[in-house]
This record gives structure tokens, C-alpha cells and sequence, in this order.
């Protein structure tokens, strides 16, 4: 099944107050696995940064001043996204502003149910741990150590593997891998319990009556017969 995990970067936290997305980073996975395609663009919000915002991102007016505005980009997102269900970390905030970048282009929304909150499947498997992003890295050993500032492809990239395993993907890979040892530990046990040669041959069990009961039998059967080459030592 294909997905997409998503993240954006923005001037703030509520669109109602005009605030803009300034990045979107994407990733794509088929079966929670990621496929090596990623979608990543800056976007020119057509506003001034507000000062808490970039100690976040660190994303300034000069640096976005001559980045795409969203409208001019909204065609490749859409596509890259296409239908797949998207995997988003508080889910809620994202969809929002992007439904708000949407709704001013006078385009339609993305549905809610379609995206799938990795925050509130955290907290439904960790309650009342911490469930961050750099939370959850440290409980999976996600090495996130090049997270100095929020990225939105970074931080796409650092989801899709805990994604993973909030789905049980390392764990599963090792639950098989100890599988796989059990066998071969049972191979090696069946092997190593084998018979050893007797020191002495059993004494023969045919009687003397059968012998010649067999001789006879092979007489009937001709001079071509397998068994006679096997007593002469050609076989």
C-alpha cells in the first residue's frame, strides 16, 4: 500500500491569522517501507517571519524571498501525493494548513479521515510518555542527531522510521530473525544427535531358508537381472 508521510514548516500556528506554510517535505512508502521518492519545496509565504517561528525552522524572509509562492507549487504536491493516506505527525495542525493554503486558492480540501496521526497512535501505545518526534527517535534508536532546527523533509525522513516501528517493523524483523535462529539451532540439534556406526556390525538376520528362497527367486528372473550384477560387484 502506497503512503505518504508529510510535514510542513510554517510562520505559525494558526491560519486564521494569516499564517502561511513556508516548507513541505514528503516522503513515500509502499508497505511502510520507503521507496526512495521524496517530494521537498520552499514556499514564499508573502508575509514577514515572525521571530518565534524562526528559532524553530530557522527559515528567514531573505532566504524565502525568491522561493515559489504556494499557488505555483500546489500542482506537483497534489500529484505527489495523489490519493495515498497521509502520515503525519499531529495530523490535525498540518491538514489545517494546508486545507488553508487550499481553500485560498478556491481549490478543495483534503479530507481529515485521510490522514493517519502517528501522535495519537504514540499516545495510545505509550500513555503518558512523551511522544514527540525527538521522543520517539530516542525510544527507537532513530538516530536524529542531524535535527538541530525543525526541516520539513528531515523531519519527514525521521517519521517514516518511526512510523515503522509504531507499526511494529523492527520488532517483527527480529521476532522472524529469532525464528530463523530457532530452526537453525533445531537443524543443528537433529544433526548433531545422529547415530554414531555401531563399533560392531549386527549379526546377519536372514536364515538360511530365506537365502535360498532369494536365490531362486533371482534364478526365475534371467540372466539380465539387476540383482545378479549387484552380486557379482557390477553394480
Amino acid at each position: 500500500m502506497r503512503e505518504i508521510v508529510l510535514d510542513t514548516e510554517t510562520t505559525g500556528l494558526d491560519p486564521d491569522e494569516g499564517h502561511r506554510i513556508v516548507e513541505i517535505g514528503a516522503v513515500e512508502l509502499f508497505n511502510t517501507l520507503p521507496t526512495g521518492e521524496t517530494y521537498h519545496q520552499y514556499i514564499n509565504p508573502q508575509r514577514p517571519m515572525p521571530p518565534d517561528a524562526y528559532q524553530v525552522h530557522g527559515l528567514g524572509d531573505e532566504f524565502l524571498r525568491d522561493k515559489p509562492v504556494f499557488a505555483a507549487i500546489s500542482g506537483a504536491f497534489l500529484e505527489f501525493i495523489g490519493d495515498a493516506p497521509l502520515v503525519i505527525h499531529n495530523a490535525e495542525f498540518d491538514m489545517r494548513m494546508i486545507n488553508a493554503e487550499l481553500v485560498r486558492l478556491g481549490m478543495g480540501t483534503l479530507p481529515a479521515d485521510r490522514a493517519i496521526d502517528t501522535l495519537k497512535i504514540a499516545r495510545r501505545k505509550f500513555p503518558g510518555a512523551a511522544v514527540s518526534l525527538d521522543a520517539l527517535c530516542r525510544r527507537f534508536g532513530v538516530d536524529n542527531s542531524g535535527r538541530g532546527k525543525h526541516g520539513a523533509l528531515l523531519d519527514s525522513e525521521l517519521l517514516a522510521e518511526v512510523y515503522l516501528e509504531l507499526q511494529g517493523g523492527r520488532q517483527q524483523g527480529l521476532a522472524l530473525d529469532a525464528g530463523a535462529k530457532a530452526r537453525t539451532d533445531t537443524v543443528r540439534k537433529v544433526e548433531t544427535g545422529r547415530a554414531r556406526p555401531r563399533p560392531e556390525p549386527l549379526a546377519p538376520r536372514l536364515t538360511e531358508a530365506e537365502r535360498a528362497a532369494h536365490a531362486a527367486f533371482v534364478e526365475e528372473l534371467g540372466e539380465a537381472a539387476l540383482w545378479r550384477k549387484l552380486a557379482a560387484g557390477e553394480g
